[in-house]
């Protein structure tokens, strides 16, 4: 098989993939798609997904008003603050915890770059594992690229913004010393690497779903690739 051959029929594929993983049964003829315009169309609602969901936590009340992404107590923390609440603490408990949620929505705006460069750098195996991997399929794809570099860049200014509230250093010297027993994870030993965790979890769980939106009305998203790519001719 030559290369031209081969690339044509990779072509196909992929456009025949893109157009059953999104209901469209080749609504679409797979003949009229190329692989670079599937490879675009796929490319571009990842990027306005992104897009869309760094806008909507990025901003006051992004995660702390949404129950979707609002980030609650450690598991550990949760059960003293009960107690707390009883001594008439619950106003420092309250302040933990929008603390920790302004943090997350202060951090977001910040991974739009490294958003970005993963869906311009993605591979035709990253996209086939998209088409072909279910709805969790985005939020696997960008933790994959991302987290670990985003952990860096958000976890300074978590930090700085629950350092502010003193319950979280008090949290965390009693929270070491009960990870050391064997009482609470290693995840929630440390409240500003907890928070960063649940941010950037909130951050990806939002652009899938943000992604998913833009399949099923790509009319209005008003771009031309998307329409052709993903508009159902019904």
């Amino acid at each position: 098989m030559n290369r031209r051959h081969f690339n044509m029929t990779s072509g196909r594929t992929l456009a025949a993939m893109v157009a059953l993983a999104y209901g469209q049964a080749y609504a679409l003829s797979v003949s009229d798609l190329t692989d670079g315009e599937a490879s675009q169309g796929l490319k571009t609602a990842l990027e306005q997904g992104a897009q869309a969901a760094i806008s909507l936590l990025g901003r006051k009340d992004g995660f702390l008003a949404n129950d979707k992404v609002r980030i609650p107590l450690p598991g550990f923390l949760k059960d003293a603050a009960k107690l707390l609440k009883t001594f008439g603490q619950g106003k420092r408990v309250d302040e933990l915890v929008t603390s920790m949620n302004r943090a997350a929505e202060s951090a977001v705006p910040m991974a739009k770059d490294l958003l970005m460069d993963a869906v311009r750098s993605m591979s035709v195996t990253d996209a086939k594992n998209i088409l072909t991997g279910g709805d969790t399929s985005v939020t696997a794809f960008f933790a994959g690229k991302t987290r670990i570099p985003l952990n860096g860049k958000f976890l300074p200014v978590v930090t700085a913004a629950t350092q502010k509230v003193d319950l979280a250093s008090k949290y965390n010297r009693v929270a070491s010393k009960a990870a050391g027993m064997g009482l609470v994870s290693k995840e929630d030993a440390n409240i500003e690497q907890y928070v960063t965790g649940k941010t950037l979890d909130g951050l990806y769980l939002i652009i899938g779903e943000e992604e998913r939106k833009i399949r099923k009305d790509p009319v209005g998203t008003g771009s031309a690739i998307l329409k052709k790519v993903f508009g159902a001719f019904k």
